[in-house]
């Protein structure tokens, strides 16, 4: 269940625009009175296509209880303003357990089967065509568009569907005006910010999955700065002001630009 919290937390650090550069985030997560887990985050999005990676690792006193780590991986095509997602990838790997997950997509950006894995025994999935998943998305790209969205209006309301291959569910971002974000010794960022929120809308579904629960019931809260030599816009904090664990703070340690 933690591991579950923990890792679809950090699908939510993206934001850039639309120009040939890759960028890395570094994030450091306390929960609680807890140093969670580290994450590195990096995408690149051009006006043409995107990539997104997301690395997540329990660090200290989790790791040595729960250690788990795991990697996400999307790529697609932007065509006409529209994002087709062409790979999804996962895999994770706790004390027991690995696991992996791969959707695979036809050539208007549609899930046509899921594949996975739980400890080598593998399992493949078709997935019925139905007209409520069409212009879904998976969850990276949802970050994708939103980095793009707020490159051009500097703005984060907006309302995407999502099906990762079993369930469909709406993401919802508010804009919640400007902010002072304020000094922490585990970031070097602070200052004025664009704040953010977003919440999930389960879309009238049932499920026991912690993350799922709480991200339709709390909102995430996110601060967005602009890197002062390359003016790219980045995550520079997040809140979720209340979990089974406590208060879950993520900060920024480094970003790095570089050319894609």
């Amino acid at each position: 269940m933690k591991k579950i919290y923990i890792a679809a937390l950090f699908l939510l650090f993206s934001t850039t625009i639309a120009r040939a550069k890759t960028v890395e985030h570094d994030f450091t997560a306390i929960l609680g009175v807890f140093n969670a887990s580290d994450t590195k985050f990096t995408y690149a999005l051009t006006p043409s296509d995107y990539a997104i990676r997301s690395e997540v690792k329990t660090a200290g006193l989790f790791d040595t209880l729960y250690p788990f780590k795991a990697v996400y991986s999307t790529t697609g095509n932007i065509k006409d303003k529209d994002f087709e997602t062409t790979s999804y990838k996962y895999h994770s790997q706790s004390r027991f357990t690995k696991r992996t997950k791969e959707l695979v997509y036809n050539d208007k950006g549609e899930p046509i089967y899921r594949l996975s894995s739980k400890n080598d025994k593998k399992k493949k999935v078709e997935i019925t065509p139905d007209i409520n998943n069409k212009d879904t998305t998976d969850l990276q790209t949802v970050f994708a568009k939103l980095a793009k969205q707020y490159n051009e209006l500097k703005f984060c309301d907006s309302r995407m569907e999502v099906f990762d291959g079993k369930r469909r569910f709406d993401v919802i971002f508010k804009d919640e005006g400007q902010d002072e974000l304020p000094p922490h010794e585990l970031s070097p960022f602070a200052g004025p910010a664009a704040k953010c929120s977003m919440y999930i809308d389960k879309l009238n579904s049932k499920d026991d999955d912690l993350m799922w629960e709480l991200t339709s019931k709390h909102p995430v809260y996110f601060w967005i700065m602009e890197d002062k030599e390359t003016n790219m816009p980045f995550i520079a904090r997040v809140l979720v002001e209340d979990t089974p664990l406590g208060r879950l703070d993520v900060y920024t340690k480094n970003i790095t630009v570089k050319d894609k």
